[in-house]
């Protein structure tokens, strides 16, 4: 059985999440935390609880996703894992600081450990993740899917009853909408949801209610 903790994170509200099962390995979604005490709290967290970070897992690669990389890599010596549709993009946070809330950022950004393959496939403790790209927000937006337990991280692409805006640098509506209608409709109706922003939802609720998934 998995444990999800979330941590709403920097400006923007981001969901970052430590995920771990019934060994204490566990994996880090969208470390986002930019303020002292949102680092601390995620820290905190991990080693309160003896668990043991494995992968630090990246849904897209925009700034609010991707602000604590620094503090995991400092504390666990974990690297980014992202898609390699999004190397452009994850080369360019530091631009993105300042480009979305006029920040200097000087923090040291980690280099990335790997760039994700769609058919790559993450595991930590007796559980895996598999990748499913869903290109719209960013060229290389996933969601991580863990299918025994009927879980979906969909970084940016998914909110409750919304979707990411696709109006950023190498973003793309009609992605998104192929996206939304060739992938995320596949997914199992009693799948929980975990967003980037905002409350959790189900495909079921999606499908049903989100006017983009229509």
């Amino acid at each position: 059985m998995m444990n999800i903790q979330r941590f709403v994170c920097n400006m923007f509200g981001e969901n970052c999440y430590v995920v771990n099962d019934e060994t204490k390995e566990c994996v880090i979604i969208d470390c986002g935390a930019f303020y002292e005490e949102e680092r601390k709290a995620i820290i905190d967290y991990i080693d309160g609880n003896r668990l043991v970070p494995k992968h630090l897992l990246v849904t897209h690669a925009h700034i609010d996703h991707n602000f604590g990389n620094d503090i995991i890599y400092q504390k666990y010596g974990l690297k980014p894992e992202v898609s390699g549709d999004d190397e452009i993009l994850m080369n360019k946070l530091k631009e993105q600081a300042y480009q979305f809330c006029q920040i200097d950022y000087k923090n040291t950004i980690p280099p990335v450990e790997r760039y994700l393959r769609p058919t790559d496939i993450i595991t930590f403790g007796s559980h895996q993740l598999t990748i499913i790209p869903t290109p719209g927000h960013t060229p290389g937006s996933v969601f991580f899917y863990c299918q025994e337990e009927k879980v979906a991280f969909s970084g940016d692409t998914l909110f409750r009853f919304s979707i990411g805006r696709t109006d950023f640098e190498m973003g793309s509506f009609e992605d998104m909408n192929n996206s939304l209608h060739e992938k995320v409709s596949q997914i199992p109706w009693d799948t929980v949801v975990l967003c980037g922003h905002g409350e959790q939802t189900t495909i079921r609720e999606e499908m049903l209610s989100n006017p983009y998934l229509r």
